[in-house]
């Protein structure tokens, strides 16, 4: 079976003091092996919100979510090591949770990924993007069949971001995952992702999905040099209301 996650009718509500808000609306798309999705949306308009409700956080939502024996890790928007933990320990608290984790497999991770000289050192001693590396592979630790990143390159600088934009699609790709990113950066969604889900202002409906085809997809710094990019970021604008 091709299809590890199927989302059907999904709608969210949340209710407050001051009445009902709702979230998310009537949400329909398939995940199949070996995807990379980006979801776009203005701010606040429930792309968490929907990342939280497919990684089973929040388990209070109309609508069903078929998962086909699908294991899925979580890559929050903060690196979220632990700065007393070195490194090597860091990518195995996991383990702490109950996860079986293979110890050969992450310290091969580790040294895939020009980290292994670093294993035994503390977070502070590592850069944002190396943190970030980090962060990927604790979550690569549990070897799930779906990762699902919330904005991870958010909290970097636009030369960093590029870069480790970089870094984290080529370790997806060799390790051969299936991936769901949310962004608000549209850009970063088409240099990125096989398909583009583009959300409305909340409540959250689904405008638009486009499978992006490049003439020469490489990775996402090229990628923004492709003749096809402008064309699908100018669209994608256009859904959201941005004038182009």
């Amino acid at each position: 079976m091709n299809n590890i996650l199927d989302i059907k009718n999904l709608s969210k509500t949340y209710y407050t003091l001051s009445g009902e808000v709702k979230a998310l609306n009537n949400i329909n798309f398939t995940i199949n092996k070996g995807d990379f999705i980006a979801i776009v949306g203005t701010s606040g308009c429930g792309k968490s919100t929907l990342l939280n409700i497919l990684a089973g956080i929040d388990k209070d939502y109309e609508g069903k979510i078929i998962n086909n024996k699908c294991k899925i890790g979580y890559m929050l928007q903060q690196d979220a090591l632990l700065p007393w933990l070195s490194i090597l320990d860091n990518t195995m608290i996991g383990k702490k949770l109950g996860h079986n984790i293979n110890n050969i497999y992450v310290l091969n991770l580790l040294k895939k990924y020009n980290l292994d000289d670093f294993k035994n050192k503390k977070p502070n001693c590592l850069s944002g993007g190396m943190k970030q590396r980090v962060a990927l592979i604790r979550t690569l630790a549990t070897n799930p069949d779906l990762l699902l990143l919330d904005e991870p390159f958010s909290a970097l600088d636009y030369q960093t971001r590029l870069i480790v934009e970089n870094d984290i699609y080529n370790i997806i790709k060799k390790e051969k995952k299936t991936a769901i990113i949310v962004t608000h950066d549209i850009g970063e969604a088409v240099a990125m992702a096989d398909k583009v889900i583009v959300l409305s202002n909340r409540p959250a409906s689904i405008i638009n999905v486009y499978d992006i085809k490049l003439n020469n997809k490489i990775d996402p710094m090229n990628n923004r040099s492709d003749s096809n990019y402008n064309y699908y970021v100018n669209l994608i604008w256009k859904d959201l209301g941005i004038n182009v």
